[in-house]
């Protein structure tokens, strides 16, 4: 099974939504030209800039006639009543009226957690997410899982964006840990490509759609903004396992495709 996990398009409406649009666009286009095609497409969050009803209406617009299944994941920039008055009960929440949702393919188990916080740029799942977790796992031993979410769950040693992970990462770890056929745990917030170890499996970071963050790692440095590829994340997902290819999009010579 083929997945490809977008990340952090943060569309918005008036003067400024553009180059956010675009961005999106052309990475649905660029998934589109992939021979084979994705069985579907992950946004693991920052859907929207400002989580206000007209950007979703616009995020709609833009993968309304997109002829992937495309799943939606609430990032710190999104506002979770406006994303589930939006896209509840359609496939793009996974047919339900939660921000964290399950949908069974056959190849695999695309689970989608939700990691908004109100009023934080931090994350957080909370006990009974993480034991909804714990039971959706405990249903399909034998198919290979996917965990998707919008904050990485463990630090990656850029400190202005580690004091804003998801919160309860070691309490997700205990979990993913109980489960060896989780082929992959994967997160975006950070606006770059980061790969780690995570809970005896993988955690793979995605680029964003939009733009890219700096790399810094000083104490005393701020995050800036630096005009690097947008990219996205492509993951094979086998019974042994998953591997997961960067492909490039605003600097590559690749096709896209309309839609």
């Amino acid at each position: 099974m083929l997945i490809a996990q977008l990340s952090d398009p943060h569309v918005t409406t008036g003067l400024l939504a553009a180059e956010p649009a675009a961005g999106l666009h052309r990475a649905l286009g660029r998934v589109l030209a992939l021979r084979p095609r994705p069985d579907c497409v992950v946004i693991t969050g920052d859907l929207v800039d400002h989580g206000r009803p007209d950007e979703y209406a616009a995020l709609r617009d833009l993968i309304g006639r997109f002829p992937l299944p495309v799943y939606l994941v609430a990032g710190n920039h999104d506002d979770r009543e406006s994303l589930l008055d939006a896209f509840g009960g359609t496939p793009w929440l996974g047919g339900g009226f939660s921000a964290y949702y399950h949908v069974d393919h056959e190849a695999a188990t695309v689970v989608v957690l939700d990691s908004l916080t109100p009023g934080s740029g931090g994350g957080n799942l909370g006990e009974e997410q993480l034991g909804w977790l714990d039971g959706v796992l405990s249903g399909r031993p034998d198919v290979p899982a996917m965990v998707f979410l919008h904050h990485p769950p463990v630090a990656v040693g850029i400190p202005t964006a580690d004091t804003i992970r998801l919160a309860d990462g070691p309490a997700l770890a205990e979990v993913i840990g109980r489960h060896r056929h989780v082929v992959r745990v994967a997160a975006g917030h950070l606006h770059r490509t980061v790969t780690t170890g995570y809970a005896g499996t993988v955690l793979t970071v995605a680029p964003s759609t939009w733009k890219q963050s700096t790399l810094t790692m000083a104490e005393d440095d701020l995050i800036g903004w630096v005009a690097e590829p947008t990219a996205f994340l492509l993951h094979r997902v086998e019974p042994g396992g998953c591997v997961t290819h960067v492909v490039q999009i605003s600097h590559s010579a690749g096709q896209t495709c309309g839609f």
